[in-house]
């Protein structure tokens, strides 16, 4: 999923889960509203945590992580799950540019 149709699907106000897989430090240099915040390697032992009937958006800094993630999830049954392409850093270039880039 691009941030433009994420941005576009919460704009409508679609019931869509953003789990961001990010590390802590960096939520603190840039974070979306309203998140879900797993890190990556938090997420195998608290995966019963999250939804699997939910459609789930998963983020990180580039998508590179966020797509292990998804791939994980839909290991695991998850069956509307999503990457974001380009990850926060194109979140910030497309869609919101006081997002901080990092």
């Amino acid at each position: 999923m691009t941030p433009t149709e994420l941005a576009t699907r919460r704009g409508r106000g679609e019931r869509l889960v953003v789990l961001d897989v990010r590390e802590d430090d960096e939520l603190l240099l840039a974070a979306l509203e309203d998140v879900v915040h797993v890190p990556l390697g938090e997420l195998v032992g608290r995966v019963e945590e999250l939804d699997p009937a939910a459609e789930t958006v998963v983020v990180c800094h580039h998508g590179i992580r966020s797509a292990r993630a998804a791939g994980f999830l839909a290991s695991r049954g998850f069956e509307r799950v999503w990457n974001l392409a380009g990850g926060i850093d194109r979140w910030s270039l497309e869609v919101d540019s006081s997002l901080p880039r990092y």
